[in-house]
């Protein structure tokens, strides 16, 4: 994993929202529908799709559309690739 790599995964981990995003995907089976974030999160439709979009730049999380709607899962062999980086440094 390159540096840049691992600034743009880092800049994304550094939002509590994000954090909370991350979180609400783990705990809610590992797949979870864009509307259940905003409701979960309580903050608005616009500011959930920023934060999903840095999400997903930084490969930390993936989207599928079914029909309509987006459903979002962890990237967890970034995740993982991200934290072995991190012991290496």
């Amino acid at each position: 994993m390159t540096l840049r790599t691992i600034e743009k995964i880092s800049k994304a981990l550094g939002d509590i929202n994000r954090l909370k995003i991350l979180s609400a995907i783990q705990s809610g089976g590992e797949r979870l529908e864009c509307s259940t974030v905003i409701s979960l999160l309580d903050i608005s439709q616009p500011s959930v799709s920023h934060h999903i979009k840095k999400l997903v730049d930084a490969g930390l999380i993936e989207p599928q559309k079914e029909g309509r709607f987006y459903y979002y899962s962890l990237n967890k062999e970034v995740l993982d690739d991200y934290l072995e980086a991190l012991k290496t440094l």
